[in-house]
């Protein structure tokens, strides 16, 4: 198992807030306290990131920490039972 397939789904929601809010990964980076290199490096597959990690990535895209693991589909499958 490689670093990439660990990360994922949450690189994948961490992309994907990230454009839907129109923030920098830099901006993020820093709210969350990491260097921009840091953070790249998590979500280019280069750093495991860690249950810590998604607690701070997700405070810093306000968010809970549950849309970082959420997997493709889930959104409107929630939706659709509301």
């Amino acid at each position: 198992m490689n670093i990439n397939s660990q990360n994922q789904p949450v690189t994948s929601n961490i992309l994907r807030i990230i454009s839907v809010k129109g923030l920098k990964q830099k901006v993020v980076a820093q709210k969350a306290g990491y260097s921009s290199q840091q953070f790249s490096d998590m979500l280019n597959g280069r750093k495991i990131i860690r249950p810590l990690d998604t607690r701070a990535i997700a405070i810093a895209l306000e968010v809970d920490a549950n849309e970082l693991f959420k997997v493709s589909g889930q959104e409107e499958k929630e939706a659709n039972t509301m």
